[in-house]
């Protein structure tokens, strides 16, 4: 099994009207400007495209509903109208460096950065950089933090890669949770999976984490390899089976935790170290293979 670094589709149970939802305004200035899905198929796909790179992410997902003539018209995911939307939605300096390496269209890269980490679902000891996808902890003692992504999943296959940029400390924890669980706590921690809403896997010690308790080590095998900083660890989260599961590189981990709620879950991290930073970038949909 291994993540695709496509922008396959995403069943979302919270945030939707950033990834799928639309805002009337811009739509039907559009739908106007072509007289109506009557007209849709009359239009050149060269104007569909001049008009269409006017419009954000909701507005595109709208119009790609309008007719075949439009969505054919937005398929391409490296077309000008998904680059002129990354270069108005992401920064620079997400775009210019190797954070979104793995994806290789920019409809891709806007997904990715649509469910990136939030920065108002998080402890406020913790704040997401300016590149969108970077979280940073301030340096407070005594304290354990988190974040959750901006989009939660009941449904479907997702995969996601975090990765350190700084010291692990005594606890670092990546997995998934609900809305319920606490992204901060006081000492030093292992915030995710310290109740039944958080899964978490401690990348210190190899412990997996669910209610409180350790669910023994992973990966499950002799004498497993510490992570090591800048490592990417790709989540793969199977609603359907109710598995997550994970990789580091190109290697298969296996599965960590089965029997998942029929809940919405959130990708997360908790941190202990201060100044210590922690990336997350949606792939979309996991591949087999």
């Amino acid at each position: 099994m291994s993540g695709s670094a496509g922008a396959g589709g995403s069943a979302s149970c919270s945030g939707a009207a950033a990834a799928a939802g639309c805002s009337s305004t811009g739509f039907s200035h559009v739908a106007a400007a072509a007289g109506g899905a009557g007209a849709a198929g009359r239009l050149h796909p060269r104007v569909l495209e001049h008009i269409f790179c006017y419009l954000d992410l909701s507005d595109l997902m709208r119009c790609a509903l309008v007719s075949w003539h439009w969505y054919n018209t937005l398929a391409d995911e490296n077309s000008e109208v998904w680059r002129s939307l990354c270069a108005r939605t992401l920064s620079d300096e997400a775009l210019r460096s190797d954070i979104l390496c793995n994806l290789t269209t920019y409809k891709g890269k806007l997904q990715a950065f649509q469910h990136a980490l939030s920065s108002h679902d998080c402890s406020r000891n913790v704040y997401v950089k300016k590149n969108g996808f970077t979280l940073h902890r301030n340096p407070i003692a005594q304290s354990t933090d988190g974040a959750r992504g901006k989009i939660g999943f009941s449904e479907g296959r997702h995969a996601w890669e975090i990765w350190w940029e700084g010291p692990l400390g005594t606890v670092a924890v990546i997995g998934i949770a609900t809305k319920r669980a606490a992204m901060q706590c006081q000492g030093y921690v292992a915030l995710l999976g310290s109740d039944d809403q958080s899964w978490g896997w401690n990348l210190v010690d190899n412990n997996l984490l669910h209610n409180g308790e350790v669910n023994g080590n992973f990966p499950q095998c002799n004498n497993a390899p510490k992570y090591q900083i800048g490592e990417r660890i790709r989540v793969i989260l199977d609603m359907d089976d109710k598995t997550l599961a994970f990789e580091r590189g190109f290697e298969f981990l296996g599965v960590a935790f089965r029997g998942l709620p029929k809940a919405c879950l959130f990708p997360a991290v908790s941190a202990v170290y201060g100044n210590t930073e922690v990336t997350m970038v949606y792939l979309g949909k996991p591949l087999d293979g």
